[in-house]
């Protein structure tokens, strides 16, 4: 049974930091995808990074790639998010999830180009001016 549960969010100021952990128990699969998502109120889920486990390449969308930071402690089973320069924008719940994807780990409609998707159940994040 695979169980992802996400942590450290809260509300900030802008221009602050957090960083997310992503506990993840329970996946046996040689090739898969990780990675992180966010939905804020009234907009659709939107995928913003990942790591390909069989390749150890990330992948970023290009509105979050100057101040987010995928990475992950293999040896703990965790997967981090750090977060710099927090915008006001930025206010969403965030999820971990993880699919079974052969290839890049790329997003189409706000999760993985793949199957079985497991989701955490969020942790929110809060940016005040």
């Amino acid at each position: 049974q695979v169980q992802l549960m996400e942590s450290g969010g809260g509300s900030v100021q802008a221009g602050g930091s957090l960083r997310l952990s992503c506990e993840v128990s329970g996946y046996s699969y040689s090739s898969y995808c990780i990675g992180w998502f966010r939905q804020a109120r009234g907009k659709l889920r939107e995928g913003l990074a990942s790591i390909n486990a069989e390749r150890g390449t990330t992948y970023y969308v290009a509105f979050v790639k100057d101040r987010f930071t995928i990475s992950q402690n293999s040896a703990k089973n965790i997967m981090y998010l750090q977060m710099n320069d927090l915008k006001p924008e930025d206010t969403a719940m965030y999820y971990c999830a993880v699919a079974r994807v052969f290839g890049d780990c790329t997003f189409d409609d706000g999760e993985f180009r793949g199957a079985g998707h497991v989701w955490g159940h969020g942790t929110q994040v809060t940016v005040h001016a």
